[in-house]
């Protein structure tokens, strides 16, 4: 329980991290030891957010563009959502392992627990890789990559996405839990 904890809270600060340089200060790309750090205050003004505090000035609004190309979010759309992951990892993404499987390795592991996903999410966990967790935590707008978000935040409570997600830390099949 306090590994998949601090997992998620790692996640957060790696996804934090990753969006600090679109926030214009021009700062390299975070290295994998930067992740277990905490997120700086300065990327705070951006409009990215940052840790999962509800009282951020930035968050966007659910009538805003996020992700798919700037297509909208569905009207009552959430400012943040709870959610699982089920993560696997390929070589060459963030934190793969050493000797990391290939991506068309991953991706098919990933499409062969949609099904179980769907049915007992987790026990889908079981077979993912370090990071999966039932639960990550609540997560607001403007953290993920747009187009993850566009999918995360439009699911409806309970539901999982039905194809595997490619993210820059591997495959990942995502449930919102509310």
């Amino acid at each position: 329980m306090v590994v998949g904890v601090l997992s998620s809270a790692a996640l957060v600060a790696v996804l934090v991290k990753a969006r600090a340089p679109h926030a214009g200060e021009g700062k390299p790309s975070p290295s994998a030891s930067a992740a277990t750090s905490a997120a700086p205050p300065t990327p705070a003004p951006s409009s990215s957010g940052s840790e999962e505090d509800p009282l951020l000035p930035n968050l966007a609004s659910p009538a805003d563009d996020l992700g798919d190309g700037g297509k909208p979010l569905p009207a009552g759309a959430p400012t943040s959502v709870s959610f699982g992951v089920v993560l696997f990892t390929y070589q060459g993404v963030q934190f793969a392992p050493n000797g990391a499987r290939t991506k068309p390795e991953a991706l098919e592991k990933a499409k062969s627990v949609v099904e179980e996903a769907k049915k007992d999410f987790a026990e889908a966990v079981k077979k993912g890789d370090r990071g999966s967790t039932a639960d990550a935590g609540r997560i607001p707008r403007g953290v993920l990559e747009p187009d993850l978000e566009q999918v995360l935040f439009a699911l409806e409570k309970g539901a999982v996405h039905p194809e595997p997600l490619d993210t820059p830390r591997g495959y990942w099949v995502v449930r919102r839990v509310e």
